[in-house]
């Protein structure tokens, strides 16, 4: 298993167990989806801890997947994993350390509060690859300013913890070797708490989201799969990757 999952006091940890990078395959997708499912009907949970093994939270999806014929299984099953994981009844704490980059970076946007490294980076390369992160696409606007989200998406830059907690994007940053202690710490603040009333907060947190985010999931999905996946761009840039050189652009 490339996910471990325990629950115990009330907290509940997801953590990505494929190091050194916890490259998030589909069947590493599938894992978080059915653990999250599980996880979401436990009567007494309060909270959960995402986290990950190694030095690293997750260098993004597998390049691989993107190419054809895979991306069209890949990219609804990925957007269902950050929609379920967005949506979680119950508040979600993700503890960063090291790199998280491209579908790892939306894995911990679906977060409600990150916990950084001071040597965390976080960024969406893709754009680098000739392709676009869909749910970040969606989810940004909503997670920082307008200039911060633009700045992500278009130049593919990394960065710092320090700066993504200037964005809003990152709740408190903390020394490398105690992140998991201060978001467990968080998760123990939390686990204080009712249930039902964690549950109705995290509704009532969402409201607003839940009316436009769905619309917008679809959107980036739909514009990924039939307009960027049928461009010469993208294709050139995965396999370039793939094959370690730079790409040359048809733009087109």
């Amino acid at each position: 298993m490339s996910l471990t999952v325990t629950i115990e006091d009330g907290i509940g940890a997801l953590t990505l167990s494929q190091p050194p990078l916890n490259i998030l395959t589909r069947d590493l997708l599938r894992q978080l989806r059915d653990a999250l499912e599980r996880l979401a009907a436990e009567h007494g949970l309060r909270v959960v801890l995402l986290g990950a093994e190694g030095k690293h939270f997750s260098a993004g999806a597998d390049v691989g997947e993107h190419l054809p014929p895979a991306f069209a299984q890949l990219i609804p099953e990925f957007m269902r994993t950050i929609a379920l994981l967005r949506d979680f009844p119950l508040p979600v704490v993700a503890a960063v350390r090291g790199r998280c980059l491209g579908g790892g970076f939306e894995l911990a946007q679906g977060a409600d509060i990150i916990v950084a490294g001071d040597g965390a980076s976080f960024g969406q390369p893709e754009i680098m690859l000739g392709v676009i992160a869909p749910a970040a696409a969606a989810l940004l606007p909503g997670l920082c300013a307008p200039g911060w989200a633009a700045q992500i998406l278009f130049t593919g830059d990394p960065l710092t913890a320090v700066d993504a907690e200037r964005a809003g994007l990152v709740a408190k940053v903390v020394p490398d070797d105690r992140v998991e202690e201060a978001a467990l710490a968080l998760c123990r603040r939390i686990v204080r708490h009712s249930a039902a009333a964690l549950r109705i907060a995290k509704r009532a947190l969402r409201a607003g989201e839940a009316a436009v985010r769905p619309a917008a999931f679809a959107t980036a999905e739909r514009l990924y799969l039939h307009d960027l996946m049928g461009t010469a761009d993208a294709l050139e840039g995965l396999t370039a990757f793939l094959e370690k050189r730079q790409p040359s652009w048809a733009h087109r």
